[in-house]
């Protein structure tokens, strides 16, 4: 680490880390879309699934706000509760889909 970085590399880090996150959640998205249109079932698991990735990249984009600063602070508990019901909600979202539930 060189003596003129602000605030060290982990928060750039870390911000890398939530840019990966959302893109490969949205490429979920993708995928399970493409899915409903070639069977015709599953759009609510679809629609439920889109919008729970609309919540992960709002907190993913405050989560980036919060990491520019000087010190960043450590992630709320509702930001890792809300990461981590976004994901667990698209995982039931999944199952739904594969197996027509």
């Amino acid at each position: 680490m060189t003596a003129t970085a602000p605030h060290g590399a982990q928060p750039e880090r870390t911000g890398l880390a939530w840019r990966r996150t959302t893109l490969a959640f949205a490429v979920v998205v993708v995928l399970a879309v493409r899915e409903g249109a070639r069977t015709g079932r599953g759009w609510a698991a679809v629609a439920v699934g889109a919008a729970l990735w609309v919540g992960f990249l709002v907190l993913a984009h405050r989560r980036l706000l919060v990491l520019a600063g000087r010190r960043p602070p450590a992630p709320s508990a509702a930001t890792v509760a809300g990461a981590a019901c976004a994901m667990l909600g698209t995982a039931v979202c999944a199952v739904v889909l594969v197996t027509g539930g």
